[in-house]
């Protein structure tokens, strides 16, 4: 055999096992891309989350579908092949799939994760008032009432009502008993939810209007099942979380003497003031 015959074989042999190579890579220069594994790093109801996408070869076209339960997803500026950083918007609580998938739509990885319900501390000079809300059943009184939180709305407000056995209520007025301006506009009622006036639970104060909740709420300190949803011509009020932690603080709230102030019956004649509403949860 000639050298030129030799060397035509050895480019036609190395071509091929190039060809064959570049084959078992995916056929263009790339590795398939793989997701390894995922890591929230924060998650919680109305916020945004951020979640580390880990693997080889990722890329930012990338889709990962959660069914809506974490809406405007994006991935952020220091996302790279090894990690991708996903920002985005908790809308549902509970355990939901999140599906990552190619630009063409196919499933490389999946898993599930788990939003808690939220939860929000009220810390008073009494101690403090742990309260779980519950935006599957009243998803409107629960982002209202988040949005005031996050906001700060309610630092410096008093529970300003209080009538034992009945309700301690607060979120509308601050020292000296005058009313707190810049509430947002009024809240459709939730009342026929499911959710009961039961000892402990938490509900939208409003107007003698069904649709007139802004920022007031109150606890029950007892079962008043007369706060139901009857009907149409008797509405009731809209429970939409509960006491799960510091019902003593409630019930110590509740004992505080109370009489007329600037013109209003039943408030405490020490103040006692929301200091801080804080999500932690």
């Amino acid at each position: 055999m000639s050298i030129f015959n030799t060397y035509s074989l050895f480019k036609v042999i190395t071509s091929f096992a190039l060809a064959f190579i570049l084959s078992a890579c995916g056929g263009s220069g790339e590795f398939a891309p793989q997701v390894t594994g995922v890591k929230v790093q924060s998650a919680q109801y109305g916020k945004a989350a951020t979640i580390y996408i880990g693997g080889k070869d990722l890329r930012s076209s990338f889709n990962v579908d959660t069914a809506g339960a974490c809406t405007n997803p994006i991935f952020a500026s220091n996302s790279n092949t090894d990690t991708l950083v996903l920002n985005c918007v908790v809308s549902k609580v509970g355990d939901f799939a999140m599906v990552v998938k190619t630009a063409e739509g196919v499933a490389i990885y999946s898993t599930t994760l788990s939003i808690p319900m939220p939860q929000v501390a009220l810390i008073t000079g009494k101690g403090s008032i742990m309260v779980e809300l519950d935006p599957t059943l009243a998803p409107l009184s629960t982002n209202n009432f988040l949005s005031y939180v996050s906001k700060g709305f309610y630092r410096g407000t008093l529970f300003h009502r209080v009538i034992p056995n009945f309700v301690v209520q607060g979120g509308g007025y601050t020292t000296g008993m005058v009313k707190k301006t810049d509430q947002s506009a009024p809240i459709a009622l939730e009342s026929n939810k499911g959710l009961s006036n039961l000892r402990g639970s938490l509900a939208m104060a409003r107007t003698n209007l069904p649709n007139s909740a802004t920022s007031e709420f109150y606890i029950n300190l007892a079962d008043n099942l007369s706060l139901d949803y009857k009907n149409a011509a008797n509405p009731g009020y809209a429970v939409f979380g509960k006491v799960v932690q510091g019902l003593d603080v409630v019930n110590a709230i509740a004992a505080e003497p109370t009489g007329l102030v600037a013109g209003f019956s039943d408030v405490p004649l020490s103040e006692i003031a929301l200091s801080l509403a804080l999500q932690t949860k």
